[in-house]
């Protein structure tokens, strides 16, 4: 299960994340998790340019390492890079020592200064280290998860509720891996030309 809108309750519980940008600026902040992939990434890439958009995208290391012609396709472009950790790990099921360790083995590749955690699943404790490990480390979370990653949605419905639930300053979650691929290739450049004809910006955070 998972929610399209994040709860203005769990923005409360963890106010030391971030969870969306400034609301008086007519900005959509797009983000990518889990590449870079072949195919998709590329695809999103092409799509961005096409509207002017630019855009942040969460990183796994191991993929970074198995596709750094594409890796480097981002950084060309001028979009923000974030770490997504080495391997996708579960912050709640994962030891602290072994979380911590798999975020540095990343960001020896990725040399940035955002993380989002991968499922948006972290400890307290583990946000506590990774702090002190690196002081100016910025915790982006969502406001708006696409569901991109969910092969029961249809694309048509899952278009539906980013465009519903996206409003000025809003950080939105998409996924550029093959499971998503489908509702990805259909909702994203929709989107866009519905946000791009409605006067919005595209920025990386």
């Amino acid at each position: 299960m998972y929610l399209v809108k994040t709860p203005w309750l769990l923005k409360k519980l963890y106010p030391q994340l971030v969870w969306n940008a400034d609301r008086a600026q007519r900005v959509i902040y797009l983000t990518f998790d889990d590449g870079p992939i072949s195919v998709v990434t590329p695809f999103v890439l092409k799509t961005l340019e096409k509207f002017n958009a630019k855009a942040t995208f969460f990183c796994i290391g191991d993929n970074v390492q198995k596709h750094p012609d594409i890796y480097q396709q981002l950084q060309a472009k001028g979009h923000a890079i974030g770490n997504h950790t080495f391997n996708h790990l579960k912050g709640w099921k994962t030891e602290d020592e072994v979380y911590v360790n798999n975020f540095i083995k990343a960001d020896e590749l990725l040399k940035t200064s955002l993380f989002r955690p991968p499922y948006g699943r972290i400890k307290r404790s583990q946000i506590k280290q990774l702090r002190a490990l690196k002081p100016d480390l910025k915790i982006i979370m969502w406001d708006v998860l696409s569901g991109d990653f969910d092969i029961n949605l249809k694309p048509a419905d899952c278009l539906k509720g980013v465009l519903k639930h996206t409003r000025d300053g809003a950080i939105v979650v998409f996924h550029d891996s093959l499971k998503a691929f489908e509702r990805l290739e259909y909702v994203l450049p929709r989107a866009l030309e519905v946000w791009s004809k409605a006067g919005y910006k595209f920025k990386a955070l």
